[in-house]
């Protein structure tokens, strides 16, 4: 990798769907890329590129480029928030016709999150991207926290970016080594469903301390995938009541440079604080 160029980081888009019967802009199919979440990256000098989706029916066809392009010339992945996963990429139908989700989407971000496992390139998904990542290895999601969780605490609210609840961790986990000297924090939550059986390799990490809803994975088998089911690129820096979420970022972007990024940052400290990454995930 060339040591002068900045990392180049892709997120998968958010897809807004046409509506008949609609003028203007909303007539049309839209790919966006959340602003909070672009400049949360970004604030570590870091170049963010949005993938869109190619559709069959479009004017670019698979056979011009293909999501596998995206995965070798960049360095890591994000798989944003956004809309359910459908039931059926689980093999449920939808309890409720809003949690239909939306398979396009779905099927979408689970090539993109496979073209880059396979091209061994970081992931790190958010919300949504850890449901995405959880499902696309074979596991289930609860379709409604509230609904079939026993004892569920609010893991949504009206106040949106401004509601959060604590969570832990153990103290083998990966999540531990980022923090030491604590076991938990609180994190911004937006969220309806959760992960119900885990996919194949993946690891917990962090639960809710209310009610046990996963809260971060990890899979075992590949050099770094990691999900968290909070949003931290809605922890404003220096907030004193939710977890500092720049050392996950910090990991990931390590992970996406091939474990030497701490060390090329401008004014970084010789040693990465939180070692390096093959030591995080040591077992």
């Amino acid at each position: 990798m060339n040591n002068k160029r900045p990392l180049r980081i892709g997120f998968s888009a958010r897809i807004f769907h046409s509506q008949a019967g609609i003028g203007g802009i909303r007539s049309k199919s839209l790919q966006y890329l959340e602003q909070s979440v672009a400049h949360w990256v970004m604030s570590r000098d870091v170049m963010v590129f949005m993938i869109p989706s190619v559709n069959c029916d479009g004017e670019v066809y698979r056979s011009n480029i293909r999501l596998s392009d995206y995965a070798k010339y960049l360095d890591g992945l994000i798989l944003q928030g956004g809309a359910d996963v459908s039931p059926q990429c689980y093999g449920e139908e939808p309890l409720h016709p809003d949690w239909a989700g939306d398979r396009m989407r779905d099927a979408y971000e689970m090539e993109l999150l496979h073209e880059f496992m396979e091209s061994g390139k970081a992931v790190l998904g958010i919300c949504r991207g850890t449901q995405l990542i959880n499902v696309a290895l074979g596991g289930s999601l609860y379709q409604d926290i509230a609904l079939q969780v026993q004892g569920a605490a609010a893991h949504v609210h009206e106040d949106f970016d401004r509601h959060a609840h604590a969570i832990a961790w153990g103290d083998s986990s990966t999540v531990a080594r980022l923090y030491p000297g604590i076991s938990g924090g609180r994190v911004v939550s937006i969220h309806h469903q959760a992960i119900k059986a885990l996919g194949r390799g993946l690891r917990v990490e962090a639960t809710s301390v209310e009610d046990g809803v996963i809260e971060a994975v990890r899979l075992e088998t590949k050099p770094y995938v990691f999900g968290v089911q909070w949003h931290p690129e809605f922890h404003p820096p220096g907030a004193p009541d939710l977890l500092d979420c720049m050392p996950i970022l910090d990991q990931f972007l390590d992970a996406a440079y091939g474990g030497h990024w701490w060390h090329r940052r401008a004014g970084a400290p010789k040693t990465n604080p939180w070692h390096t990454i093959k030591a995080l995930f040591r077992l």
